[in-house]
């Protein structure tokens, strides 16, 4: 049902940035506006994941670097079935990550020194599981393409405001212009993030599933959100295009599933993670968040301790990769 919704929301905002070819030039505006997403997509296909990694100063590390970092996620990617994808780390306070890249073999996963610093190891396993699900969906690459015809869709809408008053030109008047300079972005955004919102919900499930207890994500979700209200992150603020990228909005946190919410409210994610942890059989924390009181298994099904490698050990300051 995700993947049906998925391709019937693609498929609208297709016809909307055709849509608007139309109304500017009739059938070959329609031919050249896809055309202009056709050439922009291909150019985002082989160039996006360098650049929003470049947007971020993302390093990237390797087992001599970040052992830990590396070998749960090598350790994930092999529970998924996916290849290793390359690992890189933002220097940001803000707890956060995103995954990126045009394919699964092409693929990489971006975490915060925040992130590393503030969550327990099966936290963090939760939240790497989510990030490979989005590859193995390749939602990575749906995402750019959708964030690109909906930047598109902008463009013509405003070219269209030079041309859509000449009746000689077939376009739709100066008060037509007008409403689809404003219409057809707002319409664009719209789809764009109901889109989003569907695939959240879809990798949480697949990462729930690969990580083996929903639980995990369900409590890193918590922190994650927390920290977005009150831990800024200035990167994203200066590139708001793409904060549906990360687990959690960067930019706000939104709390509510509302039409211009890049994400699902987390306690809706929380819900589900539970409903799926009651229908795996899997033991749910009685609070999300509060690991004191609930110890979960390791990744790979061995008891956890406060003082594992991979989680920052209490009261300390630094995380396990300083």
């Amino acid at each position: 049902m995700n993947y049906l919704r998925t391709a019937m929301l693609l498929a609208g905002l297709t016809a909307l940035f055709m849509g608007v070819g139309y109304l500017i030039g009739g059938a070959n505006g329609a031919m050249i506006a896809l055309l202009i997403a056709a050439a922009t997509n291909l150019f985002t296909y082989w160039n996006s994941d360098r650049a929003v990694l470049s947007m971020y100063g993302a390093h990237e590390v390797d087992r001599q670097s970040a052992p830990e970092l590396v070998g749960l996620v090598a350790e994930l990617a092999g529970r998924a079935g996916l290849p290793m994808p390359r690992v890189f780390v933002m220097d940001e306070a803000q707890p956060n990550a995103f995954a990126t890249g045009r394919n699964p073999e092409n693929a990489a996963v971006a975490v915060t020194v925040g992130l590393m610093n503030q969550l327990s190891r099966e936290e963090l396993a939760g939240v790497i599981a989510h990030e490979l699900a989005h590859i193995r969906n390749h939602d990575t690459l749906l995402m750019t393409v959708t964030a690109t015809i909906a930047g598109a869709i902008s463009m013509l809408a405003q070219f269209g405001m030079f041309f859509g008053g000449h009746r000689d030109n077939n376009g739709p008047g100066i008060v037509g212009s007008i409403l689809m300079m404003i219409l057809a972005p707002l319409g664009a955004m719209l789809v764009q993030m109901a889109i989003s919102r569907t695939r959240e919900y879809a990798a949480d499930n697949l990462g729930a599933r690969i990580a083996g207890q929903p639980m995990w994500l369900a409590s890193a979700l918590v922190k994650i959100e927390s920290a977005a209200h009150q831990v800024p992150n200035y990167d994203a603020e200066r590139n708001p295009a793409t904060a549906h990228m990360f687990i959690i909005n960067p930019l706000s946190g939104h709390g509510v599933d509302n039409l211009f919410a890049t994400h699902p409210s987390t306690q809706n994610r929380i819900a589900a993670l539970q409903q799926l942890a009651a229908e795996l059989g899997t033991r749910a924390a009685p609070s999300v968040g509060a690991n004191e009181n609930y110890p979960p298994q390791g990744p790979w099904g061995r008891p956890s301790s406060r003082g594992s490698s991979i989680g920052p050990s209490r009261g300390s300051s630094r995380g396990p990769w300083g």
